[in-house]
């Protein structure tokens, strides 16, 4: 995060009795409101904000708009929904998909508008294909999803309000609004003459796309978040989500083997090596039984020769003893 010097020196004196922490967050806090109202170029945008480390600002009409985090609910519904279009898209590779933090740059009537949806998707045959090392997206969206930033109204509006007109002057095809709650949740698509109209829900709780024909799902799961398993077996779901179900239980199931073949592999490592150790042990018996044999040998030998000796000496005794009764 850039934090002002000025404005860190200004607490530091101001606010001598609070704490370093205390007066980091007063700083931050202030500096952001700065930058929300600072005015910086187009250029000093793409140069500076754009892709910088700490920061996440929006760009329009000159200047920075921070662009707020939503909550963790929000959160897990738009990373529902991300897997179930990227199931769609592994079924039926026509898209990609990108997420967070990745620009593009909308010329409208009022001016212009740099935005970094949640998420969006760039279709195969869109006049401006998407490049493997842009960094931005040099076309128009054909989906924009937002998950709703609930930090507050103004995060609100700028979804709900700003960036629908915005997308709709622009020519988004489809966006849609995320909110655990329902309170903003909105879908919207672009009628023949460039305005956004909601999509009407089949039986009053299906969203199907048209940027994505085939692509459905039940806005009450949203909330429910479905496993992968119980969309497979779901007559909204299973179209899409089955071929990416197949393959990632056959995935599954080949990891498991894996991991099987090596838990064998090791266990009958171990008994080779278990054995390997019995048969070290037994040599190593063996080796001691012949070394105690060949002490023993060797003591024998030891005894036999100080048998021998004092025969020797027994009998040099007795012809002694011969020669002197014969003299």
């Amino acid at each position: 995060m850039y934090v002002n010097p000025v404005l860190k020196l200004y607490y530091l004196e101001q606010l001598k009795f609070e704490s370093p922490l205390q007066v980091e967050l007063r700083v931050q806090k202030q500096n952001n409101k700065i930058l929300n109202r600072l005015k910086v170029s187009e250029k000093e945008y793409w140069a500076k904000y754009y892709e910088h480390p700490d920061l996440n600002y929006e760009w329009k009409n000159g200047y920075l708009e921070e662009k707020f985090v939503g909550n963790v609910r929000n959160i897990l519904v738009a990373s529902w929904l991300d897997f179930v279009i990227k199931c769609y898209l592994f079924t039926n590779p026509i898209a990609k998909i990108i997420q967070l933090e990745f620009g593009f740059r909308m010329s409208l009537s009022d001016g212009v508008s740099i935005r970094k949806p949640d998420f969006a998707l760039v279709l195969n045959d869109n006049p401006v294909p998407l490049k493997y090392d842009d960094r931005s997206y040099r076309g128009i969206f054909d989906l924009c999803i937002e998950s709703i930033s609930d930090s507050n109204s103004k995060a609100i509006n700028r979804d709900t309000i700003d960036k629908k007109n915005e997308y709709s002057e622009a020519g988004v095809k489809e966006y849609y609004i995320l909110d655990e709650n329902g309170e903003n949740m909105s879908f919207y698509r672009l009628n023949e003459t460039g305005i956004y109209l909601k999509i009407k829900p089949v039986d009053g709780d299906i969203i199907k796309s048209k940027v994505l024909p085939g692509l459905q799902f039940r806005i009450s799961d949203l909330k429910k978040k479905p496993s992968i398993e119980q969309m497979a077996n779901d007559e909204i779901y299973q179209d899409f989500v089955t071929p990416y179900y197949k393959k990632e239980r056959l995935r599954a199931e080949r990891e498991k083997k894996r991991a099987e073949d090596a838990e064998l592999r090791i266990e009958k490592e171990k008994q080779v090596a278990e054995q390997e150790r019995l048969r070290a042990e037994k040599e190593r018996l063996r080796a001691e039984k012949e070394k105690q044999r060949a002490e023993q040998a060797i003591n024998n030998l030891e005894k036999e020769k100080l048998r021998v000796k004092m025969l020797e000496e027994k009998i040099s005794h007795l012809e002694k003893n011969k020669i002197k009764k014969s003299v």
